[in-house]
């Protein structure tokens, strides 16, 4: 591990006037970032501590039903938070989903929205990779491509984004509070991670020295929670990355849907809204049928990056399960196994 300078600013703007230099980077809980240190992947000069800013570890309720979510509110809080979990189903669902209890009870909201991705290039120091030191190549391309991106992706890069958290918070309009040397700006999550292009390297739209100190979920996004799920298919049932996962919500009104949300993880750089395929949904019946076809819209753009074909298929028999488990509505607990195909819908344990 180089050589770094440590910083441990007492207010927003400090934290941001520290990190603004070029190397620096922010450290919360460090699940992620301290891991690529050891691993020699990132080398920052300077590491800039926000872990003890005030005013981050809040979740307030607004006026207008909407609700914002401090940036150092650990996955864990925010997930068993009870009326957090009743408002938003699929969002505690998928934050349950993600690694180790253990992580989730370090691991914080903002610092899921920046992790890197678990492309094995990535994290090999010896294999070219745009993203680590870009213009060197991608080894990935012609490489063992299993898990790689199936939308979205260029010859430049073909790894995906590991959250699950950012999944359901895409498909419910999450916007994100930015703030900078120019003060505080929202962007939604949507437009939050960039796609790779030629420019793999850049992976969100925050300037240098930015910090993400909230999370909003708009009023709208409670009006899905009776009918809300997030399903993930992984290698194994705990503490893996999304080979496929999808969010899928409706909005019911006199047994037509009145409104579909549906996003994508594990196939992109991104995670990724169908909103062609939420539109085939608004005012049909709900139907295994339909939900298919809504599932082949979401994946009509979807090309193999290598030897990941099954993917494609993959997906679109998680986004019609996922439709078909959210039409039958939210369990009335938590699944036993969180976001697992394995676990009953009704949320009971299978397991006497």
């Amino acid at each position: 591990m180089n050589n770094f300078e440590y910083l441990r600013p007492t207010t927003i703007p400090e934290a941001v006037a520290a990190a603004s230099v070029p190397g620096a980077a922010y450290l919360a809980a460090g699940t992620n970032l301290v891991d690529l240190m050891k691993g020699g992947v990132v080398r920052p000069s300077r590491l800039v501590d926000v872990g003890r800013l005030p005013g981050l570890t809040d979740i307030e309720h607004l006026p207008d039903g909407g609700l914002r979510i401090g940036a150092l509110i650990r996955n864990a809080e925010l997930a068993h938070d009870e009326g957090f979990a009743r408002r938003f189903p699929s969002v505690a669902e998928a934050l349950l989903s993600g690694a180790s209890g253990q992580l989730r009870n370090a691991a914080t909201v903002g610092g899921n929205l920046l992790q890197r991705t678990r492309c094995a290039y990535f994290y090999d120091t010896a294999s070219a990779c745009n993203k680590r030191d870009p213009g060197a190549g991608c080894d990935a391309v012609g490489g063992e491509t299993r898990t790689h991106a199936v939308l979205g992706w260029s010859p430049s890069c073909i790894a995906t984004h590991p959250s699950d958290f950012c999944v359901p918070l895409v498909a419910m309009d999450a916007v994100v509070e930015v703030e900078g040397s120019n003060g505080r700006r929202d962007v939604t999550l949507e437009d939050f991670h960039r796609l790779p292009g030629t420019s793999p390297e850049q992976e969100s739209v925050l300037e240098p020295g930015e910090l993400i100190v909230a999370v909003r979920l708009p009023p709208s996004a409670a009006e899905f929670a009776s009918h809300a799920r997030y399903l993930k298919v992984r290698d194994r049932t705990s503490y893996a990355f999304a080979v496929v996962s999808a969010a899928a919500a409706l909005r019911m009104e006199g047994g037509r849907i009145a409104e579909a949300r549906i996003a994508l993880g594990g196939v992109a750089l991104k995670p990724w809204r169908a909103r062609a395929a939420e539109a085939v949904l608004v005012g049909a019946l709900p139907d295994p049928a339909l939900f298919r076809g809504a599932a082949g819209v979401a994946l009509v753009d979807a090309k193999p990056s290598g030897d990941n074909e099954f993917k494609i298929e993959l997906a679109r028999r998680i986004v019609t399960r996922a439709l078909i488990l959210a039409a039958a509505g939210t369990p009335s607990r938590m699944p036993a196994l969180p976001a697992s195909p394995f676990a009953a819908p009704d949320g009971a344990s299978q397991h006497g």
